[in-house]
């Protein structure tokens, strides 16, 4: 059944990504491959430190690209910067702590829930990728050092970091 929902919900994000305009700083199709990702790694049985880094990646990816939304559309309001992102993160994980997902007591790892260590982890993997992109571009005249520059960099590093991890924890190491 689980399976089943993950599938519906990869589907119904592509598909409103498919038809959304695109945006400056974190595009659309880094959403669909941050989310696609997720998708595949619940699917598989991945380790919830692994899954929940793309989670991580997700929510702050979606937090820029509203924020840029709302901006392009002149509804910017004061601290959108602060609320949209707790609005995207709380929404997240307040009904994965409802559903007993977030706080099993074996389900942690350095003394925290591998979820939130997950989501923390990713989100910063995901802003230090979007500084590197924005670094190296202003290194190379404002432009980019190769085509997708902005979307490579971050599922690189996002998926450079899934292996680490997943072989930390398959040696026991963390």
């Amino acid at each position: 059944m689980k399976i089943k929902n993950y599938s519906l919900a990869s589907l119904i994000l592509a598909l409103i990504l498919f038809f959304a305009k695109s945006a400056k700083a974190v595009c659309p199709v880094c959403i669909a491959a941050v989310g696609t990702g997720l998708g595949f790694s619940r699917w598989l049985g991945v380790d919830d430190t692994i899954t929940s880094l793309w989670i991580g990646a997700l929510l702050a990816s979606s937090s820029i690209w509203t924020i840029i939304w709302l901006n392009k559309k002149n509804w910017s309001f004061k601290f959108q910067k602060i609320i949209i992102p707790a609005a995207y993160y709380l929404l997240t994980l307040v009904p994965l702590y409802y559903y007993d997902i977030i706080g099993h007591p074996f389900n942690v790892i350095f003394g925290v829930d591998k979820i939130i260590f997950g989501v923390i982890t990713g989100t910063i993997i995901f802003m230090a990728s979007i500084w590197l992109h924005n670094y190296l571009k202003r290194k190379n005249g404002l432009k980019s050092f190769f085509p997708y520059q902005k979307v490579v960099l971050p599922i690189t590093v996002l998926l450079i970091a899934s292996f680490i991890i997943y072989f930390l924890l398959k040696w026991m190491i963390i």
